[in-house]
Formats: C-alpha cells, sequence, structure tokens
C-alpha cells in the first residue's frame, strides 16, 4: 500500500491536504465557471450597447464610412455594417471597405441574434458576434459588432490571485494537520517512551513502583494509559508470584535433595555399620515427596500453558465414588453423592477430587464427608474435614502455590503445597469455581462446576 510504513503524522498530514487540494481546485474550477460565464453575459450586452448605437446612427442618418474607435468602442474587434446587397458600407478601421465577415442573420420574425464563431477572416481568434436587423426602404441592413471572447481563466490577475489563495490554503492545512496530530500524539509517544523504559525495567524483573503518568485530559488517550497502568499491574503482581514461586518451589525442592544426602553422607561415613535397608526406606520417602512435588509443578505448568484435552459427559457422583473405592478403607470417609453429569477432562477432574480427599485425609481427625448434588445449573461437589479451621483471611490465601497454614507445617502433613492451587487451576478451566465455606469447625471445600447440557 502507498501509506505502509508512514508516521501516523505523514498519513494524516498527506490525506488532509490531498482534501484541501481537491476540494480548493474544485472550489475554483465552479468559481471560475460562474465569474466566466457572468463576464461573458456583460461581455455580450456591452456587445448589443455599442450596435444599437450603431443602429441608431443608420436610423438618423448619419452612419459615417469609417466609424471612430472612441472610449466606448475601442475594446471591440470591430463593427461592420452590411447593406441589402451584402455589401459593407461602413465599419472601423478597414472593415468598411472589406468583404463581409459574418453570414450569421437574426430569424425573420426577431431583429437580433449572437453566437461565438472562430476562424473569422479578419480576427485570429474566436470572436463574439452580435447582428441587428435594420428595416430600410431597398432592403434589410445588417449591423454586426465583434467582440473579443472571455478567456477560461478569465482575468489572469484575477487567476494568480484565485491560485495563490488556493496554495496559500493547501499549505496551512498541511502545516495545521502536522502540528495538530504531533501534539495530539505527544501523550503517546510519552506513553510508548515510558512503556519502554518499564520494559526495560521489567527484563530485570522488577517494575515496581514505576506506571505512565496519566494525562491531564479525561480523553481516550487518558483511558490507554490507564488500561496501560492496569497491565503493569498484573505484571508486577505476576512477577511478584513469580519471584514468590520460585522462592518456594527452590525450598521445597532443596528439603527432600537435603535429607536424602544427609541420609546417603551418614551412610557412606560408615558403610560398614549403615542399615542399608532402612537407609534405603528413608531415601524412597524422600524420593516420593520429591517425585510428588516434580509431578504438581508440571502439572501447574500444563495448566498455565492452556493444556487441554478432548472433553467428555462424566457423572461427578461416579466419579467421586470410583475414586474412593481405589483408595486403602478410610473409615472416617462418608460419602453423599446424587447424579449430576459435567463435561470435563476426565483426568483433570480427576486429579482435583483426589487433591481435594488427600487435603482432608492430612488434616480430618475423625470424619470426612464427601458429597455431590446438582444446584441449578451447577454440580457441586463438597468435601468436609473436622480437622483444623481456616481462618476467613486466609480461605482465599489456601490457594495460593506453596502457601500453608501454620497448623500444616507444625503438623508436617507431607503436602507439597500447590494440591489446592491445581484444584483452583482446574476448576476456572473447566468454567467453574472452589471455595473456603463456613463451618463451625473443620475445613469445608466446595467446588462448582457447569452442568452438561
Amino acid at each position: 500500500m502507498v501509506f505502509q510504513g508512514w508516521s501516523i503524522r505523514t498519513r494524516l498530514t498527506v490525506i488532509a491536504t490531498s482534501v484541501m487540494t481537491f476540494l480548493t481546485l474544485g472550489t475554483s474550477v465552479l468559481a471560475l465557471m460562474a465569474i466566466r460565464t457572468q463576464a461573458t453575459n456583460y461581455q455580450i450586452e456591452r456587445t448589443t450597447t455599442a450596435a444599437l448605437r450603431i443602429v441608431r446612427d443608420i436610423k438618423r442618418d448619419v452612419l459615417p464610412q469609417q466609424i471612430r474607435r472612441d472610449d466606448e468602442l475601442a475594446w471591440l474587434h470591430g463593427i461592420q455594417v452590411v447593406d441589402a446587397r451584402g455589401r459593407a458600407v461602413a465599419g472601423t478601421g478597414n472593415l468598411g471597405s472589406a468583404t463581409r465577415i459574418s453570414t450569421l442573420v437574426p430569424p425573420e420574425e426577431s431583429t437580433r441574434a449572437g453566437r461565438i464563431e472562430c476562424a473569422l477572416p479578419a480576427f485570429p481568434d474566436c470572436a463574439i458576434i452580435v447582428v441587428f436587423r435594420v428595416y430600410e426602404p431597398e432592403g434589410d441592413w445588417f449591423v454586426y459588432a465583434f467582440a473579443p471572447v472571455i478567456p477560461w481563466y478569465v482575468d489572469m490577475r484575477f487567476f494568480l490571485l484565485l491560485m495563490s489563495a488556493c496554495g496559500l490554503l493547501i499549505g496551512l492545512t498541511a502545516i495545521g494537520t502536522a502540528r495538530t496530530v504531533s501534539r495530539a500524539l505527544k501523550p503517546v509517544n510519552d506513553i510508548r517512551r515510558e512503556a519502554m523504559r518499564i520494559g526495560l525495567m521489567a527484563t530485570g524483573g522488577d517494575v515496581s513502583g514505576r506506571r505512565i503518568a496519566l494525562p491531564r485530559h479525561d480523553d481516550e488517550l487518558r483511558a490507554l494509559a490507564v488500561s496501560a497502568n492496569e497491565a503493569l499491574d498484573r505484571l508486577d503482581e505476576s512477577l511478584r508470584k513469580e519471584k514468590e514461586f520460585t522462592s518456594n518451589a527452590s525450598h521445597d525442592l532443596r528439603a527432600p535433595i537435603t535429607a536424602m544426602r544427609a541420609e546417603l553422607d551418614e551412610a557412606m561415613m560408615y558403610p560398614d555399620e549403615a542399615d542399608w535397608p532402612v537407609t534405603a526406606e528413608k531415601l524412597s520417602g524422600s524420593l516420593d515427596r520429591l517425585q510428588a512435588l516434580v509431578d504438581d509443578l508440571l502439572q501447574l505448568a500444563r495448566l498455565d500453558a492452556g493444556a487441554s484435552a478432548r472433553g467428555k459427559r462424566v457423572d461427578l457422583a461416579e466419579l467421586v465414588r470410583t475414586e474412593i473405592a481405589r483408595r486403602p478403607e478410610d473409615p472416617r470417609i462418608t460419602v453423599e453423592a446424587a447424579p449430576a453429569e459435567v463435561y470435563c477432562h476426565v483426568l483433570h477432574l480427576t486429579r482435583l477430587v483426589n487433591n481435594l480427599l488427600d487435603n482432608a485425609q492430612r488434616h480430618a481427625e475423625k470424619t470426612i464427608d464427601v458429597r455431590v448434588r446438582a444446584e441449578g445449573d451447577r454440580a457441586v461437589l463438597e468435601v468436609y474435614n473436622d480437622g483444623d479451621r481456616i481462618p476467613p483471611p486466609m480461605r482465599e490465601a489456601v490457594f495460593d502455590r506453596f502457601t500453608r497454614l501454620d497448623a500444616s507445617r507444625n503438623k508436617d502433613t507431607g503436602g507439597t503445597g500447590l494440591g489446592l492451587a491445581i484444584v483452583r487451576e482446574i476448576a476456572h478451566s473447566h468454567r467453574g469455581d472452589v471455595r473456603v465455606a463456613d463451618s463451625p469447625e473443620g475445613a469445608r471445600f466446595i467446588v462448582r462446576l457447569p452442568l452438561a447440557r
């Protein structure tokens, strides 16, 4: 395209200047046409007046053979009077003795006619001809008056003045548009420069406190700056969570590795006295914890990347019963499940159910209640345990990655700190939600998913 690679200021300036050029040229053409028409009509009226003066002289019988060019006739090409036999009997200059120049005659019912003729023998250019019929006893005489044709530009001085005005308007439009667009885009350039500075800072992982200054006027540019600042807020929060996630992941990965190294170092110091079966069992426990943590990290990475699979219609109640049946028998678990079909990724939803059950078994004292039901257009999964109560201020934080309550840390329940975060991501990926509900004791988790249609 023609405008490809041009700046907005250049494009708008070219467009505005082109529009003004077309407008001024079109207006100038129309003005020239109108003025030329008026000037031509005025020229015809003057020519008619001059011809009538000669008609008057004929009627008074005072017509000289050589018509003198005075101030009233000086602007004409000439005048020629032709008698009834078609001979020139009077005229200006040598037209009084020349042959008849024009054969134009008025109609029988009229005394006047006029037109523009070119290639006349006496004049190099086209001329306006006005002819009058004069009734004489020996026959009709004709008075011809020849006037110059008004040129298309009317008058050279007027034409130059008009073109100068057009050029001035076009130039002012170009300059005004360029300056106006530059002033209008200045806040955009400021936003761009500030965004570039913040972007350079973001590569170092820190954009805290850096925001784009808002323009004074409440317009689209201010809305753009507000949106950019909101994006920076989200970026800042994302970077903060990433740092926190990296720190926590490093800590939780280091713990089992450190434990395994300590066990191995101790056993290697006294290999003959070491109880290798016990050491292997301890290492196996650390490896299980490490593997669980890595699996959870990979699951979160897939969910963050938007991993999905072909959905399937599943009865949530049947899936919950199946997963509980696969576990070692736990007398604390009671199930109350009514049919509630959902459209889901089966493996993800199975992970959600198992994570909630794992969490409940780690914290429960005597009771784990699992309920499934349909409410309106939602399937509801409710998992309750009578363990430690979750304080209201922490009910959202427990779904953050590597978040553990003090009670959990003191008990060392063996969780990775990622189970509930995975539950929330899976619920959101299925257009559902999860929350901690009120309960007099313990913790009650409620997951709501859309029912299959």
